[in-house]
C-alpha cells in the first residue's frame, strides 16, 4: 500500500497517528500526540480519584463516575497508544483486541458463576469442625 493511499483524507487514521516523516510534522508531531495522550490519561486517573474523595457526587453514583472515567481512560490508551483505529488495514488489530476482550469477559464472568454456583451447592461446615 503506498504512502498516499494509507494516509489520505479520511481513511481513518487516529489523531495520535503520527505521519511519515516525509510528510508535515515528522517526528515531533508525533511525539506531541503521545504528549496529549500521556496527558489526557494522566487527568483522568486524576479526577477518578477526585470522584473517590469527594462528597460533590451522590455517594451511590461514585462507582458509576468512576466506571465512565476508566472506559474513557480505556478509549484514550486505545487511539493514543495503541492506535486503534476504523483505517482498513488496522481490521486485524481490531479483530484481535475484540477476541482479547471475549476471553478476558468469558474467564471473568465463568469463574463468578462457577464461584455462585459453588456457594450455593456446597454443604454448610458441621457444628463440631468450628472452634
Amino acid at each position: 500500500m503506498s504512502e498516499q493511499q494509507y494516509h489520505a483524507a479520511g481513511d481513518g487514521d487516529a489523531p495520535a497517528e503520527p505521519p511519515l516523516f516525509g510528510q508535515q510534522g515528522g517526528l515531533a508531531a508525533g511525539v506531541l500526540n503521545y504528549v496529549y495522550g500521556l496527558a489526557l490519561a494522566a487527568l483522568l486517573t486524576v479526577a477518578s480519584f477526585w470522584a473517590a474523595h469527594t462528597s460533590l457526587i451522590y455517594g451511590p453514583s461514585v462507582p458509576v463516575a468512576i466506571a465512565v472515567f476508566a472506559v474513557a481512560q480505556m478509549g484514550i490508551h486505545l487511539v493514543f497508544f495503541l492506535h486503534i483505529t476504523t483505517a482498513p488495514d488496522n481490521t486485524n488489530n481490531v479483530l484481535a483486541l475484540a477476541f482479547g476482550m471475549l476471553i478476558a469477559g468469558l474467564v471473568v464472568f465463568g469463574s463468578l458463576w462457577i464461584m455462585q454456583h459453588l456457594n450455593q451447592n456446597l454443604m454448610p461446615p458441621s457444628p463440631q469442625a468450628l472452634p
